[in-house]
């Protein structure tokens, strides 16, 4: 899939890659339920809230590096496998009762039905964790691309945006990454992509800026404006 320019007599196609977990979804409870049953399972304190939602986002592996700092990698390693295979039970009955966030359904409709974007997705979350939201959703049509934990290096690396562009054949300045965390917009700018932050999700706004933020949304009506505003036809990224 190419990107035509103006010059070709079409219009210029554009890539939007929207992050998941505080960005589309508000997945905090089935998340911090999840983290708080694998602990216990295991014996062990579970971390507080907060600890937890600030590192949605990472794959598992980073995530339990930084919450299980103290313990040693094997016991990482048996929490990392244990929240990922113990309870998809738990997790699958929950995503029925996690939300979008307001405005994001109108959203990603709005924008899958303009000729000039394709969507896609770059996540923490499993495939299979993708595949369920999209089931519930309806939205297997409306993205393209879909890089997952499964096939990538955690974020903040650039590998899932890399790959997205690769197989929509979407150039970096024609590229946007929409997320809600630090990890989102440090892997935008490592690929060389706009970043826009999106303020309801589990990172400041703050954070957001200083991790190199194009532009910081505080709800999803600003979000295709800001969108569009970071796609220009051609130029350098800044």
């Amino acid at each position: 899939m190419q990107t035509m320019s103006a010059g070709d007599g079409h219009m210029t196609q554009r890539l939007v890659i929207f992050d998941c977990d505080g960005t589309l979804i508000d997945s905090q409870n089935s998340i911090v339920a999840s983290m708080t049953a694998t602990y216990v399972a295991m014996g062990l304190e579970p971390p507080a809230r907060a600890a937890v939602l600030g590192v949605v986002g990472l794959s598992l592996p980073e995530a339990f590096a930084v919450l299980a700092g103290t313990h040693p990698p094997a016991i990482q390693a048996e929490l990392a496998q244990g929240y990922r295979t113990a309870f998809p039970g738990t997790r699958e009955t929950m995503l029925r009762q996690d939300p979008l966030y307001p405005g994001t359904r109108e959203t990603v409709a709005m924008l899958a039905g303009r000729g000039d974007v394709l969507l896609g997705v770059a996540t923490g979350k499993s495939r299979r964790g993708v595949a369920r939201l999209f089931d519930r959703e309806g939205w297997h049509g409306h993205f393209v691309t879909i890089q997952t934990a499964d096939d990538n290096p955690s974020k903040p690396h650039p590998s899932m945006i890399l790959k997205a562009m690769a197989e929509t054949g979407i150039a970096p300045k024609h590229t946007v990454m929409v997320g809600d965390t630090s990890f989102d917009m440090e892997m935008a700018r490592s690929a060389g992509v706009g970043a826009v932050g999106v303020a309801w999700g589990y990172h400041t706004a703050d954070r957001l800026w200083d991790a190199g933020a194009h532009v910081v949304v505080a709800d999803a009506a600003e979000l295709v404006t800001a969108v569009d505003a970071s796609l220009p036809h051609s130029g350098a990224r800044a």
